[in-house]
């Protein structure tokens, strides 16, 4: 019982690291990538934890799909998967979560992954380490 209270404790750590991410760049590109800031920040945990559950059911499938075509650009394709995966976001948020234009889709998806991967790396590991 403790073990699972743990690892629910370390998720929520995770989703609401994340949405503070997605709210922070929401911030930083107003005009391109927009969450809606109301219920103290419920739409922006609700986006973290939908896009928690397309990365781990929908993405293996998309990338196993897209191998090829990511073979060929040598990775480069990769990254609008991600692209994809907030507009599938943006399709069930609706108008709480919007995203627009496909060059600055790329830019917010690369930096979301970068402050995911530092916040994860500075933040959170060496959090979870103290227990």
């Amino acid at each position: 019982m403790i073990k699972r209270s743990k690892t629910i404790f370390e998720w929520l750590i995770y989703m609401i690291g994340y949405a503070f991410i997605l709210i922070i760049v929401s911030i930083l590109f107003p005009k391109t990538f927009y969450i809606d800031n109301g219920l103290y920040g419920l739409w922006g945990l609700l986006a973290a934890i939908i896009i928690y559950g397309l990365n781990k059911t929908v993405k293996p499938l998309i990338v196993w799909l897209t191998l090829p075509l990511t073979a060929l650009t040598l990775g480069l394709f990769y990254p609008f998967i991600n692209v994809f995966i907030l507009h599938i976001v943006h399709f069930i948020l609706g108008s709480h979560f919007e995203i627009h234009g496909l060059f600055m889709s790329f830019l917010v998806a690369v930096l979301i992954s970068t402050m995911n991967f530092l916040m994860d790396e500075m933040i959170i590991k060496p959090l979870l380490a103290k227990d």
